[in-house]
């Protein structure tokens, strides 16, 4: 069992231990009824992890052109991490054997009409990757410090629904990344001592 994985699994236990009452969502924002959907947080085995991320393609339905974790709804008879898992494989070619699972974190309800599953795994380094192109234009590696850290986030709001919504926003290289994805990394950020995980 690998050192990452050992010290991510205590801490993202340890983490999930304590009621945060304020961790973000955009429940407010929400329309009938949600559908359940899952995300891979998958972090790499490095000296310096990194987390996978996606752009999806401009011309999809929902969420057009921004960055995302792999991911997508939870087919029935499926559980978070098992669509988790499924969906890594459909969009970026990882096996799920090569995902350490370490769990399911904060649901996070968009404005569109999702509640979002994180499930946190851990993957080998440098993996072939091989992005379906009906659902991925390109892919990066973002530090898994720069992820977490509150520094690297902004502040953000706009008007959307007749009400000021408040997100956040990252760039990395160029790569801008807002929203639910902000958000998703933003409430794990709070789940984690991520400061032990990554000075040692």
């Amino acid at each position: 069992m690998s050192e990452l994985f050992e010290d991510l699994s205590r801490l993202f236990d340890e983490g999930h231990r304590q009621h945060i009452p304020d961790l973000l969502t955009d429940r407010h924002f929400a329309r009938g009824t949600p559908r359940a959907a899952a995300v891979l947080i998958a972090v790499t085995e490095r000296p310096v992890p990194g987390a996978l991320l996606i752009h999806r393609p401009h011309d999809m339905r929902s969420h057009p052109g921004q960055v995302a974790f792999p991911g997508g709804k939870i087919d029935p008879g499926e559980d978070a991490i098992t669509a988790a898992l499924r969906e890594a494989h459909e969009e970026l070619g990882i096996s799920p054997q090569d995902v350490r699972i370490i769990g399911a974190t904060d649901q996070y309800q968009t404005g569109t009409g999702f509640d979002v599953t994180p499930v946190l795994g851990v993957i080998p380094p440098d993996l072939p990757i091989t992005p379906n192109s009906a659902e991925v234009a390109d892919w990066f590696e973002a530090p898994f410090r720069f992820l977490l850290d509150p520094d690297s986030r902004r502040r953000q709001e706009t008007q959307w629904r007749g009400d000021t919504r408040r997100y956040y926003e990252m760039d990395w290289q160029g790569h801008r990344i807002w929203g639910v994805t902000a958000a998703i990394i933003a409430n794990l950020s709070r789940r984690l001592a991520w400061q032990e995980l990554l000075d040692g």
